[in-house]
């Protein structure tokens, strides 16, 4: 644990000192400045209340978007899973959402939406695909003799379900968690740049760069990257745990 520690905090530091070196070459805090005067800009930010007001609503937006997509998703592949036609009718649109630019959508929804809900929808469309695409791989990986084993003991659907759906889905339900994670947050932020909704994150980056405040630009930035960070170790932490307790339960039934 502690050797991984310090590997990744070597890694964070050669990043941090070749950004040093680069705004000392350029010399020009318009462009790069340097990190000193980043983290300096971040604490005055941090001190004022409208800093967590921003904070806090950007991220209650971005996680609803993540809350939302997780339930479509899977609702969408076990309606996929169970009716052939529905994912036979929701291809095309999975397709079509894969492939068009997320500036593209944000500049449609502007149409429809308000300011405000604009990064949820955006937060929604992106992580939905991914979600349906890896439970649906989960529910069609679920072993075939386990299912037989099932029907020939006639165990419940509660039952089927918990041994031998969730084991299958569990790990490809993960892995679309942690990928969905880092898409909400850039398709969310990205959404508020455009939408420039008021108290948010993409607002003040977008008012960075209109002002030319490219300090307070590497502020926000810095404050996107580390809430990203420190959520998806969360949801890591939590996850494995549970994880784990999961199998202990399956084990110990499978044993009994």
């Amino acid at each position: 644990m502690i050797k991984k520690f310090t590997k990744k905090f070597i890694s964070v530091l050669f990043w941090i000192v070749l950004w040093q070196l680069l705004s000392m070459l350029v010399s020009n805090s318009l462009l790069v400045p340097a990190p000193l005067a980043v983290v300096c800009r971040l604490g005055e930010l941090s001190v004022t209340p409208s800093f967590w007001q921003t904070v806090a609503l950007s991220l209650l937006r971005i996680t609803a978007g993540i809350a939302l997509s997780v339930i479509v998703g899977v609702l969408l592949a076990v309606l996929s899973f169970c009716f052939s036609f529905v994912e036979t009718l929701l291809s095309p649109l999975m397709n079509v959402v894969k492939a068009t630019p997320v500036a593209s959508f944000i500049m449609l929804a502007l149409l429809w939406l308000s300011r405000d809900l604009l990064p949820v929808f955006i937060s929604v469309l992106i992580v939905v695909p991914v979600v349906t695409s890896n439970v649906l791989a989960g529910l069609r990986a679920t072993d075939p003799m386990l299912l037989q084993v099932s029907k020939a003991y006639r165990f419940s659907l509660a039952k089927t379900l918990r041994h031998n759906y969730l084991p299958s889905v569990y790990p490809h339900f993960i892995s679309a968690c942690r990928s969905s994670l880092g898409l909400a947050w850039k398709a969310g932020i990205a959404a508020e740049v455009l939408a420039v909704p008021a108290l948010s994150i993409g607002k003040m980056i977008y008012d960075s760069k209109l002002y030319l405040e490219t300090t307070d630009l590497f502020a926000w930035t810095t404050v996107v990257i580390v809430l990203s960070v420190t959520i998806e170790t969360v949801f890591c932490a939590v996850v494995d745990r549970i994880g784990k307790r999961f199998e202990r339960r399956v084990n110990t039934v499978a044993k009994a």
